[in-house]
This record gives structure tokens, sequence and C-alpha cells, in this order.
């Protein structure tokens, strides 16, 4: 008997604050006819008629679909290496977005491999890197770390709701039928089992650094950094600074995601944790804007035509509200002025707005990180290229977003990302 109120009372725990079900249906409604929409795009434009659908040429082969596929590779490594707080080094003031985070860097990483697999033309073709390892290719390796970080994750994210999932498991309904066939019908979770799945966690979150730092976003970065016929991306910062703005997104998205689901869930907000995660990011924004000065200063003195003329470009060419409104202003000086005056950086709501215009700012970064370098020939005399995502672009582009909020809903609502207080309760055995 009571080992069924026990369970009774976990469930009850567990299970969200009930959203008003009117802005559930809502949001329901908009993410499903946003992806409906997307999905015909890509139907219609991607499938019929080929790379032809886009704006893309032989000039500019890299264009939106590739800046979001790095947009949301940040986004993963960035969630992740926040998550090692709590899993990897035991920061029990994190534990509450600390599943969130792992849900939130495998759903990301979900959606800037559908966004590659799109660009590439023929996703088959990545087998080819599997299945004939070319070591001395960066794409073949960074292929063979997304395997592996996609595993990480996953057996992270299962290590960490375990003891929930059989607890839960003991009871009746969909879910529970599913938690046992996830658990292997395990009816008994001691002290022990917890004991070994935190120090398991805590390997795999130490392992996972270097793994997220050096192999998925950093070797992002070094994807571009090869370029040698391109000098503005052929710098051996550009790895450091794709690793930055992946904890600067990462910090950001986490806040986000808490603050607004807090809210809507008429959940109290951890003040203390938000303006935590809040300092966390403004000293990250910091940190990235020093090296993004860095960048362009040995640009200018490095008197490269080609780099000189791509800075040019960005700062006042056609794309310069890009640079300028997006890249500078909502991804770092205006998050920083919010989260370093006093008034505002001990604000929940100017925090979040700080980490809204950051998630939306970053997309910015990540353009001109892609196309303004592809827009000036190689050789003088050869045409300038030209590129903007055309309408079938942004209409796919829409629709992935959507499906990778669809993704994320579906997993909190499916699996106990929330912490119960007993959960919450053994963190300390994390340290």
């Amino acid at each position: 008997m009571n080992s069924k109120i026990s369970t009774a009372r976990l469930q009850t725990e567990i299970k969200p604050a009930g959203m008003n079900k009117q802005l559930e249906k809502i949001w329901w409604v908009s993410l499903l006819v946003i992806f409906a929409i997307g999905i015909y795009s890509i139907i219609k434009g991607y499938f019929l008629e080929g790379m032809s659908s886009t704006n893309l040429s032989n000039t500019v082969p890299w264009g939106g679909w590739v800046a979001f596929y790095i947009y949301f590779i940040g986004m993963s490594a960035g969630s992740f290496l926040l998550s090692t707080l709590v899993y990897g080094f035991g920061m029990t003031q994190y534990e509450k977005i600390g599943r969130s985070a792992l849900l939130s860097a495998i759903v990301s990483m979900i959606t800037a491999i559908t966004f590659i697999f799109l660009d590439i033309g023929r996703p088959d073709h990545v087998f080819n890197s599997v299945i004939y390892w070319n070591v001395t290719s960066t794409m073949s390796w960074e292929i063979h770390f997304y395997i592996v970080y996609i595993l990480l994750l996953v057996s992270e994210l299962y290590l960490t709701m375990r003891k929930d999932l059989v607890d839960i498991s003991k009871g009746n309904g969909f879910k529970a039928k599913l938690y046992r066939l996830l658990v292997l019908n395990k009816t008994d979770f001691t002290n022990e089992d917890l004991t070994r799945d935190r120090k398991v966690l805590k390997v795999l979150g130490i392992i996972g650094i270097p793994l997220a730092i050096f192999g998925v976003h950093g070797g992002t970065g070094s994807i571009f950094a090869v370029l040698k016929a391109r000098p503005f991306l052929n710098s051996g910062l550009f790895p450091i600074i794709f690793v930055l703005s992946a904890l600067v997104s990462g910090t950001a998205l986490a806040i986000a995601i808490y603050v607004v689901k807090s809210k809507a869930q008429n959940r109290p907000v951890d003040k203390p944790m938000v303006r935590s995660l809040g300092s966390m990011l403004a000293l990250f924004l910091a940190i990235e804007l020093g090296m993004e000065w860095y960048e362009f200063l040995i640009g200018f003195y490095g008197l490269q035509h080609e780099e000189i003329t791509t800075i040019k470009l960005m700062m006042s060419g056609p794309w310069w509200w890009s640079f300028w409104l997006f890249q500078m202003g909502l991804a770092m000086v205006f998050p920083l002025i919010i989260l370093f005056i006093k008034k505002t950086r001990t604000s929940i709501y100017w925090i979040l707005a700080a980490a809204i215009m950051t998630i939306i700012g970053i997309v910015g970064v990540r353009f001109n990180m892609v196309v303004p370098s592809l827009i000036i020939p190689t050789i003088d005399g050869l045409p300038y290229g030209n590129y903007y995502p055309n309408l079938s672009e942004w209409i796919t582009t829409l629709g992935l977003i959507a499906m990778c909020l669809i993704i994320y809903t579906l997993g909190e609502k499916l699996f106990p990302i929330e912490e119960s207080e007993t959960s919450e309760s053994d963190v300390n055995s994390y340290e």
C-alpha cells in the first residue's frame, strides 16, 4: 500500500504543472501548421526541383541552411556543456535545468543534422564517410564525432531519468508500459543503482567536455578554418570563437526555456539560479566580444585584400544590418548592457529579454560566418557572388525550426524531464 502511495506521489511530483489548455492548443496548432507548410516546401521545391529551388550557386554554395546547421550545432554543444555543471561537477544550483539541457542538446543536434542533410543534396553519401574513413578529412572526423556525441547525449539523459522511469513504470497507462520497456522491466531501484548511475554520469560528462569542445563545435569551426582560399575563415581563432559562441547560445537557450516554461506552467521561478545563469551569460558574451575584436583587428592588420574586402562587405555592404543589428546589437552589445546594469541584471524578465535577444542575434552571427566570405571572388577579375535566402528556403527553415520545437515539446510530455523532489535531493551524489 505504501509503495502504491509513494509511486502515485512521485508521479504527481514529476508531472509538470498544467499549462493553460488554450495556450497549449495554440502552441500545437501553430507548430503543426508551420511544420506542414515546411514539409510541403521541401517536397515541392527540394525533392522535385533539387538545389535549383534555392538561391545557392557554384559561387556561393553555402547559404542559410548551413548557417542554421552551425546555429543548432552551437545550441547543442552549449546546452550539453551547461548540463555538465550538474552531472560532471556537482553544481546542484543548476539542477533544475540539467535534464532540459540534455534534451535541448539532443533535439538541437537532430535539427542541425536535418539542415545539413538538406544542404548536401545527397544525404546518403554521408555513409561513405563512415564506411571509407579518410583520416585526413576534417569532415570525416566530424561525422564520427557526431555519432559518438549523440550516443553520449542519449545515454546521459537516460541515466538521469532512470530512477524516475523505474518508479513510474510501476503504475498503469501508456507511459508506465513504455517506461517498463525502457528499464527492461526493472522494478526496484536501490541506492547502489543510483550511486552507480551517478558515477557513470560523471564519467560521461567529463568525457563529453573535450568531445563537445574539440570534436563537435570546435570541429565544426575547424571545417571553416581550413578553407585556405577564404582568408577571413582561415584563422586559428575560428574554432575558439565557435566554442565561445556555443557557450553563449547554450546558456541563453537554457534561461529562455526554463523561465518561459515556468511561467507557462505557473511554476515559481528559481530566481537565484536564473540570475547566476545571467551572470554566466554576461561573462561568455564579454569574452566573445573580445575575441571578435581580435578577429577583426588581425583581419585588418593582415592587409590581405580578400579579407579586408570581406570585413568591409559585412560592415557596410548589403548585409550591414545583419552585422550591426543582429551580430553586434542583439547577439552581444544589447544583452551585455542589460546584464551589466544593476537594475536590469537582477530582473528575471530583463534577463529573459537578454537571453531571447542573444538567441535571435546569433542567427546573424552564423549567417555572417557563412555568406560574406563566399561573396568575394578568390581570384581578382572573377565576378562577385550574390546570395540571399529565397522564400522556399525561409519556409523550409521555419518548418525545420517548428520540427525542433515539436520534438522538444514531445520529449517534455513523454519523459520525466522535470526533476522530481526525490531526484533533486539525489543530485547531491553527483559531488
